[in-house]
C-alpha cells in the first residue's frame, strides 16, 4: 500500500469523502489516505491527525515526500483535538474498534460542529457506532461490508441530521446494519455465520457453568442476538 494504491479497505473509505471538501483523517498513520485523496482530486485539503509520535513523524515525512505540505496539515493530538469546530466538512476514522471510535467522537463532540459527514471503519463493534448515531442525531446514509486478506470490514457513512426528527433503528439494524442486512452480500453472510457459530459455543459453555444465574443477562442477550441474526440470514 502507498499513496497511489490504497488497500481495498481504505479505498472504500475514500469513496465517501465529500467532493472538494476539507477532511480530517483521525489516526492517519502514514497519511496514505489524505495523500491519495488529494492526488485523486477527492478533496481540496486534509488534516492528518496522529497521537503517537512514530506514526506522526512518518506522516510528516510522507506528506513532505509527496510535496503536499500546502494541502495537508499533519497534526499531533488525541482524537479530534487536532481539529477546531467548523474547520472540516468530513471526518474519516479507520482501523480502530467501534468502542474506541465512539469514545473519540464523544470526547471531541464540540469539534464536530460544521462536520457534514462521518466515514467510520471499525475493525470490530460496529454496533457501538450505530448506537452512537441514534443517540447523537447522525443518520446512516450508507454502509459497505468487504473482505480483504481474509478479514471482514464494515464501512459506515453518517450524515448530521439538521431537523428535530429523531433517528431510530431496529434492534436488528443496530446489530447488523440497515443497509448491510438488505444487501446481504457474501462478506455479510460469512461474518454473521461465523458469529453465530461462536455465540452458540459460548452459550453451551455458559449452560455448563456452576452458577448460571450470574451470567443470565449475558445469556439472554446472546440468545436475542442469535435469533436476530438467524432471522436475517434465513
Amino acid at each position: 500500500m502507498n499513496i497511489d494504491k490504497l488497500s481495498k479497505r481504505l479505498e472504500t473509505v475514500s469513496k465517501y469523502i465529500i467532493k472538494d471538501s476539507i477532511f480530517a483523517d483521525i489516526g492517519s498513520d502514514h497519511a496514505y489516505l489524505p495523500c491519495y485523496a488529494i492526488n485523486k482530486g477527492l478533496a481540496k485539503a486534509a488534516i492528518a491527525g496522529e497521537i503517537v509520535d512514530g506514526p506522526y513523524q512518518t506522516a510528516l515525512q510522507q506528506v513532505k515526500e509527496a510535496k503536499l505540505e500546502n494541502k495537508i496539515s499533519v497534526r499531533k493530538g488525541d482524537g479530534l483535538e487536532v481539529i477546531e469546530a467548523n474547520e472540516v466538512d468530513c471526518i474519516t476514522i479507520a482501523g480502530m474498534g467501534g468502542g474506541l471510535i465512539t469514545s473519540i467522537l464523544e470526547k471531541g463532540a464540540e469539534r464536530l460542529e460544521g462536520v457534514q459527514r462521518l466515514i467510520l471503519q471499525p475493525n470490530i463493534g460496529a454496533h457501538h457506532i450505530r448506537n452512537w448515531c441514534v443517540q447523537n442525531n447522525w443518520e446512516l446514509i450508507n454502509e459497505e461490508i468487504i473482505e480483504e486478506d481474509e478479514k471482514i470490514y464494515e464501512i459506515l457513512v453518517a450524515s448530521k441530521i439538521q431537523t428535530n426528527e429523531s433517528y431510530k433503528l431496529t434492534d436488528a439494524s443496530l446489530l447488523l446494519g440497515p443497509f448491510l442486512m438488505k444487501e446481504k452480500n457474501e462478506a455479510f453472510k460469512k461474518k454473521w455465520t461465523e458469529e453465530l457459530k461462536q455465540w452458540k459455543n459460548i452459550l453451551e459453555k455458559m449452560n455448563e457453568a456452576e452458577d448460571p444465574d450470574k451470567i443470565s443477562e449475558r445469556k439472554e442477550q446472546l440468545k436475542k442476538n442469535i435469533m436476530l441474526v438467524k432471522e436475517v440470514l434465513k
